[in-house]
């Protein structure tokens, strides 16, 4: 839980900070690892990119750093205090504005990446106990993430979540009107974006973040994100693949989407996840957590409340902390800082040497299609 309620008088000089290796990379900005000059805490440093901003402070960080005043919780990254540079009349350079959070020593992608972590089934439950616990309570707060991925589920040496990284996030508003779109469709990482929003949905919820969760899930498991499209019509036929035709039978108003009379959906596909996943996943609750969290139907996914109230997390082997895996890793586990994840999918055949190997040619972007 963060400290005191956080208040900004002003903001210190980042130079209080030693910065001492990079370990993310993302839209808005890089991630260092830094230490305090005189207290010597470790924490990690977010630098908003201000070279494109015409208009002052880049509106995505000012509704990051509101967001997160409001989201004080164990399973949120706590932000600590917001820093700068000097601007420089000699140079133009202008000031660059650093986020502050307490630093984490592991995203779950750089921890999947290593081949000498191996979850126990415990360790699973508790690793989706702590995520499921921040969906629900950002949610209940009316907050949607709108970038669920293993890179950004960070993880403390002492096996505690920190959902991270809400430059995409917003508000949800309970009371426009439906018919207006609302928000835009163009968020989510392509691997973990749901039906809805690559159909052109713009009046989407809380949904969105948990199809991200079921992947998450999976990806557990199988250590490689499960849909690894190229584009988005690669990524709805990986979807229909794996979770079925898209189409109004199984999903009422499917057919009111912008965009599902001008993408190609895959015709005839049966819901196949339960199958594809067995060889990976042996445990029959698991299975039937990720089923419910990858529903097509957004109205028929599980939420985080019912998520959490599941038997998966209430049945033999009980959640267990994950210290004893953490405690053999000598150094952070980032997916910066290991073999790079296929861009965009665009070499979908060639996996990393910690990834599993695709024991076929069949290169369409899923890992289900490299192995059965």
């Amino acid at each position: 839980m963060c400290a005191a309620k956080m208040e900004f008088p002003f903001c210190d000089e980042v130079g209080k900070y030693e910065k001492l290796t990079k370990v993310g990379q993302g839209t808005f900005g890089e991630v260092f690892k830094a230490r305090n000059r005189k207290t010597r805490q470790i924490v990690a440093l977010k630098k908003i990119l201000m070279e494109n901003e015409k208009e002052g402070f880049p509106i995505t960080a000012l509704r990051e750093i509101k967001i997160l005043k409001l989201l004080q919780h164990e399973n949120i990254v706590c932000l600590l205090e917001i820093c700068r540079t000097k601007a420089s009349d000699y140079n133009r350079q202008r000031a660059s504005i650093y986020l502050v959070f307490e630093f984490c020593e592991h995203d779950l992608a750089g921890l999947l990446c290593n081949q000498q972590v191996r979850f126990s089934l415990g360790e699973i439950k508790k690793t989706m106990q702590m995520l499921c616990n921040a969906l629900y309570f950002i949610h209940f707060n009316k907050i949607l993430h709108r970038d669920m991925k293993a890179a950004n589920v960070l993880i403390t040496k002492a096996g505690v979540l920190k959902l991270a990284d809400f430059g995409l996030a917003r508000g949800i508003y309970l009371n426009r009107d439906p018919v207006k779109n609302r928000y835009t469709n163009r968020v989510v990482t392509l691997w973990y974006r749901p039906p809805e929003l690559l159909l052109g949905e713009r009046n989407y919820g809380p949904p969105i973040d948990m199809w991200g969760a079921g992947c998450i899930m999976a990806e557990m498991w199988t250590r490689s994100p499960i849909m690894q499209g190229s584009t988005e019509q690669h990524q709805l036929n990986l979807i229909s693949s794996l979770c079925g035709t898209l189409s109004p039978e199984v999903w009422p108003g499917i057919e009111k989407l912008e965009l599902f009379s001008k993408m190609e959906l895959t015709q005839n596909a049966r819901r196949r996840v339960k199958d594809r996943l067995k060889s990976y996943v042996k445990d029959p609750q698991a299975l039937d957590l990720i089923d419910k969290l990858l529903a097509l139907d957004p109205s028929k996914r599980y939420d985080a409340d019912t998520a959490l109230n599941h038997d998966f997390f209430w049945s033999d082997p009980m959640p267990c902390d994950l210290t004893k895996t953490l405690s053999r890793l000598n150094t952070s586990n980032f997916e910066l800082l290991t073999t790079p994840r296929r861009a965009g999918g665009a070499r979908l055949g060639q996996a990393g040497p910690s990834r599993p190997q695709a024991p076929s040619q069949n290169m369409n972007g899923s890992i289900f299609d490299r192995v059965f």
